[in-house]
């Protein structure tokens, strides 16, 4: 344990589950679509954040994650009015997602370009997040290290391509979990690793056959 899980992180808002939390959580969706605000977002609240979470102020900690606010940003509590500026359409409902955690939030995105992304996410308390699905895979990761988001075809050789592309950026791998729905399905590598990687070498595996989208998120995304 570290002083952030104790005092919890820097942020507006009353509530570091409900509030700093949920500012993640839509932030990381925001990063994972990977084409700046999106155009679209439907919301669905499940649990703890069905039942409260606009008390204390969930639902526009997550229309700011979406727009890439940070949980310290005063703009948060005007996070709808900035949407509608940015021209980003949002819609929330209430279903009661069987299994997860009492605070979990179900988002799905359209980008500008017609790009979607489908992710569920859960505040486990002090302003941690764990992701637990992305379109329609289960998974699991936080961001609370430096972490690669590889989705990609279930094709032979992508575990080895993509270790030696770390390999020649000199970037070491800390933890590596695949997950997929069926052989030669879609499936997601979630590497966390030691340092960022350079713009430069996602490009690389961008290029790779079979690779359809690369992310790296940086540690706890206050970045």
């Amino acid at each position: 344990m570290n002083l952030f899980d104790i005092l919890g992180p820097v942020m507006v808002g009353p509530s570091s589950s409900h509030t700093a939390g949920a500012v993640r959580i839509g932030r990381m969706a925001h990063r994972l679509l990977d084409e700046g605000t999106p155009v679209r977002a439907d919301i669905v609240l499940s649990g703890s954040f069905a039942a409260t979470g606009c008390g204390h102020g969930t639902d526009r900690a997550l229309v700011a994650g979406l727009l890439g606010m940070q949980t310290d940003d005063e703009r948060i509590k005007d996070s709808f009015a900035e949407a509608a500026a940015c021209g980003m359409a949002y819609a929330f409902s209430r279903v009661n997602l069987a299994g997860e955690h009492p605070n979990t939030a179900k988002i799905d995105l359209v980008g500008a370009s017609g790009r979607t992304l489908s992710m569920t996410a859960s505040s486990l308390g002090g302003g941690r997040i764990a992701v637990v699905a992305l379109n329609g895979l289960r998974v699991r990761f936080s961001g609370d290290l430096p972490t690669l988001i590889v989705q990609n075809r279930d094709l032979p050789g992508h575990v080895r391509d993509v270790s030696d592309v770390l390999a020649r950026d000199g970037v070491n791998i800390a933890t590596l979990h695949l997950y997929r729905d069926h052989p030669g399905g879609d499936a997601v590598m979630v590497i966390e690793i030691d340092k960022a990687i350079s713009a430069q070498r996602l490009d690389t595996l961008r290029a790779i056959r079979g690779i359809t989208a690369v992310t790296f998120v940086g540690a706890q995304e206050e970045e």
